[in-house]
């Protein structure tokens, strides 16, 4: 709430209110209210709070071609690593449970196997030689990849299990975060945690 800011990132429910529609009318979350600004979409809000806000500069550089590297990692993003990660939880945990049902296997095998085609480019594309995904220190485009390719968690899956260098990548990457980085993805714990008590 401070300066006016009110971020909504969870909600159990309430995002079906008419109150929320007014903010988003796709009825999602996150939504951000700055002093009346309204703004929908993680990456747009990542990018306008490390813009306007005092927040060291690595998150989003100012240096036209840095901040060009983060924008580059942003727009594949959302055609690669956000919905294949996605798909994989949506089709092991978020549809059985919704309809009750049991996981379609060949469903799940393609969306591994996309998925495993994106893990390949952030390797070879992103990675390379370099700690993070846009160069030596951590930006707003780590911060979204993470949060992704958590996803799966939830199923207690691991997709880095095979993977060591995007493994010393995530751990850079809750290195950086420190104990926000377990806190963001504790719904994940949890219902891994539930689906573990369960066998």
């Amino acid at each position: 709430m401070e300066f006016g800011l009110s971020l909504f990132v969870n909600c159990a429910g309430e995002n079906k209110t008419s109150d929320f529609t007014k903010l988003n009318p796709m009825q999602k979350v996150p939504v951000m209210v700055d002093n009346g600004f309204v703004l929908t979409e993680s990456d747009a809000i990542l990018k306008y709070l490390a813009t306007n806000y005092d927040v060291p500069e690595h998150w989003y550089p100012r240096q036209p071609q840095m901040r060009a590297r983060v924008d580059e990692y942003t727009a594949w993003h959302h055609s690669n690593t956000r919905p294949h990660a996605a798909k994989v939880f949506m089709l092991e945990v978020l549809l059985p449970a919704l309809s009750a049902s049991q996981v379609d296997e060949a469903r799940l095998i393609r969306a591994l196997s996309q998925l495993e085609d994106t893990l390949d480019k952030l390797e070879s594309m992103f990675l390379r030689r370099q700690p993070f995904l846009c160069g030596d220190d951590i930006t707003v485009a780590d911060l979204l990849a993470v949060c992704e390719l958590m996803q799966p968690v939830g199923g207690g899956r691991d997709v880095l299990r095979d993977r060591p260098q995007l493994q010393r990548w995530k751990s850079r990457v809750q290195s950086a975060v420190g104990d926000a980085f377990d806190q963001a993805h504790a719904v994940l714990y949890a219902l891994r945690d539930r689906r573990k008590a369960k066998l």
